[in-house]
């Protein structure tokens, strides 16, 4: 079964497109778990409370290595005792940004999919297909390949014009071409807070499956995503809005609140 294959049933199993964006920073831990003497064991505990909260309403856990990795040490330790706890019911997607040179991509992907068994990686395409080929010939895996993201900084880059259309346009069109090689293999990161990028990569490519980030904190609409689902596969994140609803010791009931409402605003997106 491919990547978006079991994605899809999940999906339509339990009824959600919702995605929860893991970043523990120790700093904006609730106040119970900031008197802990390693910050790494705050935050493990923090994330498997965290999923625990989530995980009838999640279909995907997105984790951002990048703060795992600024634990030093301990980071590891953590990143693989958090994958550990992962239901089943549930893909996972490391949110690296890979994109280096080949040699160097194929030991990026042998560490997501042969040492944590990640089900997805973010990848960066600026390389080229050589940075983003490696993520993309494992079975029943998959690359999220940046498109047009959702932070400010995107348009520095992003949408400058490429043969008369904006430069993530180009890479949506060049994503679509690989993954007719190794179907189910790929999808784009489009973040919530285009409305307009959202529909343009929708139509060039209808089909492939779409990491939105950019819901919650960062302001993006609900309403322009369920019109794209409508012929794509659809992951809505949303990472802070969740993780950081409390800084109390009901910080895990108010993330399941957040949670469950953005799965029902976000219903109409399901597969049935």
């Amino acid at each position: 079964m491919t990547f978006t294959d079991r994605l899809r049933a999940l999906q339509r199993r339990k009824q959600t497109v919702l995605c929860v964006g893991l970043d523990p920073d120790p700093a904006r831990l609730p106040r119970p778990l900031r008197g802990e003497s390693n910050p790494a064991t705050a935050v493990r505990t923090f994330l498997q409370q965290i999923i625990d909260a989530t995980r009838h309403v999640a279909c995907a856990y997105k984790l951002n290595l990048a703060f795992f990795e600024a634990l030093g040490r301990d980071g590891w330790p953590v990143l693989e005792a958090t994958l550990q706890y992962m239901p089943d019911d549930v893909v996972t997607i490391a949110d690296g940004k890979r994109g280096d040179i080949g040699s160097s991509a194929r030991f990026y992907a042998r560490a997501v999919f042969e040492l944590l068994p990640f089900d997805a990686c973010t990848v960066s395409p600026y390389m080229g297909r050589d940075a983003v080929a490696p993520f993309l010939e494992y079975e029943g895996r998959a690359a999220f390949v940046l498109t047009r993201t959702s932070n400010p900084g995107a348009r520095d880059f992003q949408e400058r014009r490429c043969d008369g259309e904006p430069l993530y346009l180009a890479v949506a069109r060049a994503v679509a071409r690989w993954s007719q090689e190794l179907p189910g293999t790929a999808g784009l990161v489009v973040g919530a807070t285009d409305a307009y990028a959202l529909a343009a990569v929708h139509l060039a490519c209808a089909g492939l499956p779409l990491l939105i980030p950019g819901v919650g904190a960062q302001g993006g609409a609900i309403d322009p995503i369920l019109q794209v689902a409508r012929r794509s596969p659809v992951l809505v994140n949303s990472s802070r809005q969740i993780l950081y609803a409390s800084d109390r010791s009901d910080f895990a009931e108010a993330a399941a609140r957040e949670a469950e409402a953005l799965r029902d605003q976000l219903l109409e997106a399901c597969p049935s």
